[in-house]
């Protein structure tokens, strides 16, 4: 990893689309994904191997792995694409789709982990542990959210020493990495700027990413402060969409045109094309009935009109 530059995960296919009303068909989510390749991007959460009664915009995930090479899937053509697996039958069925590249969860909440995955955060280590035995077993790399790091909607702050604490844990158990979630983004740039720092002093920038959610308007303060502090792995999705459903004070995603546009700014590379990421979610906006709120998605949109 180069220390100056920024590697972007963009989550919008998974993160972004699941907390919208609207449902993508496989056909409009393959052209988003290759959208997305066009654009740079190297890694993507392409869905999640949940049960459709619970999250019925990720149902089809199986045909949209379907419908990518098995060498693509296994990460040959430079991209890594990954799928968000609840449990222990998730990722069997990850598996079964040809998936190499497992995203996991867990929060740092007992009763946002209740909510989300209906059980205790003890219950779901033990689960998480069985699960990454499997993943490895199949040749898989991990990446493990840790939700609701800096707040969360049912218990409000939480001790980061619990964080710290479950994230040794995951990486023990054999994550290669863990993302920070700010599920609901509560944190404030001091809470964030010191978990962040607390993390990359523990674990090293290789194997943390943060995941920041825009509610309060202070995601791009967020990211640039823990940049600065060594971060060099952020979430993003195109459009800012998506939320979590178990998480009812969620805003969207940070939007990848204003994280990469902070970035280009400041003379960090990140590898993207802005302008292809903008006509992605120009795409989507006319195309589907998602409506963008980056910020500087609408400021170009305004300031070029039907260009855009």
């Amino acid at each position: 990893m180069n220390l100056e530059n920024a590697r972007i995960f963009e989550v919008g296919p998974r993160d972004g689309l699941q907390n919208e009303s609207a449902i993508l068909s496989v056909d409009q989510k393959i052209e988003f994904i290759e959208r997305l390749v066009g654009a740079g991007v190297t890694d993507i959460e392409i869905g999640s191997f949940v049960h459709p009664k619970w999250v019925p915009q990720m149902a089809d995930t199986d045909q949209v792995a379907a419908r990518i090479a098995p060498a693509d899937l296994a990460g040959e053509n430079g991209v890594r694409y990954w799928a968000l697996i609840p449990n222990r039958r998730g990722l069997e069925r990850a598996l079964a789709a040809g998936v190499k590249y497992i995203s996991t969860a867990i929060s740092s909440s007992e009763a946002h982990n209740q909510s989300n995955l209906n059980r205790s955060i003890a219950d779901s280590l033990d689960d998480l542990r069985d699960s990454f035995k499997l993943a490895k077993d199949n040749g898989c790399q991990l990446r493990a959210y840790i939700s609701t790091v800096f707040g969360c909607p049912y218990e409000g702050e939480v001790d980061f020493a619990r964080v710290m604490d479950i994230a040794e844990q995951l990486l023990d158990f054999g994550a290669d990495l863990i993302a920070l979630g700010d599920t609901i983004g509560a944190g404030t740039p001091p809470q964030v700027e010191d978990g962040c720092r607390r993390m990359l002093e523990a674990f090293g920038p290789e194997r943390v990413a943060l995941h920041l959610h825009d509610t309060q308007g202070l995601g791009l303060t967020n990211a640039l402060l823990a940049w600065r502090v060594g971060m060099r792995q952020f979430d993003s999705a195109v459009g800012g969409t998506g939320g979590c459903p178990y998480a009812p004070s969620a805003a969207g995603n940070l939007g990848s045109e204003d994280l990469i546009h902070l970035f280009n700014s400041c003379g960090i590379e990140t590898g993207l094309d802005l302008e292809k990421l903008l006509q992605t979610t120009s795409w989507l906006e006319k195309n589907t009935p998602i409506e963008s709120v980056s910020r500087y998605f609408q400021y170009r949109k305004s300031a070029e009109g039907s260009t855009l």
